[in-house]
């Protein structure tokens, strides 16, 4: 993987913001989750990045991007022109988006607002939020009860049960935090601080407000006539798979792809089928789209 190098822009208010870009050729725009995290913790996305050009963006107040003067445009429907305020930067067209977790709300409300700027969308494990999909606790104790083989479960499993029952202790978050991992070894645990580090808490508590108009985001990614790969993971608790084909069904040119043993990081649980899944979409995507299409 090729040095980073740092690429500076204004937001669409003047916020400096920072996108990393490693490699050549035009890249997609990394959008992280956290919400609100800095784009470090997407590493080389699995060795995506020997693959790929990616230009990883930090969003403000996080990483190397300056706080706004105003936190109010914390909100995820807020930040949605500093993407267009980056493409602009890149002197592009239209834009590649791969956005992971909840920074897929930011990404598919980029989509909806301006669809004809969009190129491609890869959304990995996505948060549902935004486009009103439900998960309902039935669907992630589904999920949740395929992994009562493993050490771990009991302890985790009682956690979730508090939680659900409205009885949760301040310890049952991290408690119940291997069902987002396809593997839980030491190996992941010793991620772990990486995985949490970088994350704006007070911009992650505005990020999602009470009146995002969902319909309004449905209806737009009706309109969306590029093409979009949702990968979620077999085991990902947040997004079940069940629930992932419905965010699917609203785009009319998406494939699912169920990424076998992985939770919500299915770079890190198996970084090879990672790469192969998303390399795969998007050199289908090259030959479908030409980059100047």
């Amino acid at each position: 993987m090729t040095p980073a190098s740092r690429i500076a822009f204004a937001g669409a208010d003047g916020t400096g913001l920072v996108a990393h870009l490693t490699g050549a050729g035009e890249p997609p725009v990394c959008v992280p989750g956290g919400p609100m995290q800095a784009s470090a913790y997407l590493g080389d996305l699995g060795g995506l990045a020997s693959r790929r050009s990616l230009l990883l963006l930090d969003l403000r107040g996080t990483g190397g991007s300056e706080a706004p003067a105003d936190p109010g445009t914390y909100r995820c429907d807020r930040q949605v022109d500093d993407l267009e305020a980056l493409r602009r930067h890149r002197g592009v067209d239209r834009l590649d988006l791969l956005a992971h977790s909840a920074g897929a709300a930011l990404a598919v409300l980029y989509a909806a607002r301006y669809p004809e700027r969009v190129r491609s969308l890869v959304l990995v494990t996505p948060s549902p939020r935004v486009v009103g999909v439900a998960v309902a606790d039935a669907d992630r104790r589904a999920v949740a009860e395929r992994r009562r083989d493993e050490p771990w479960y009991p302890t985790a499993w009682a956690a979730f049960g508090r939680i659900w029952t409205g009885e949760a202790t301040p310890a049952d978050a991290d408690a119940i935090m291997p069902f987002l991992h396809g593997r839980w070894d030491d190996e992941r645990r010793a991620q772990l601080p990486v995985l949490d580090a970088g994350r704006n808490d007070a911009a992650a508590a505005a990020y999602y407000p009470e009146d995002l108009d969902v319909d309004g985001t449905r209806a737009g990614l009706a309109a969306v006539r590029a093409p979009v790969l949702l990968l979620a993971g077999e085991l990902d608790v947040a997004l079940p798979p069940e629930r992932a084909a419905d965010y699917a069904a609203l785009f009319p040119l998406a494939t699912l792809a169920v990424q076998p043993g992985a939770g919500h990081y299915p770079w890190l649980d198996d970084p090879d089928g990672f790469v192969r899944a998303v390399s795969a979409y998007l050199d289908d995507r090259d030959r479908a789209v030409p980059e100047g299409g």
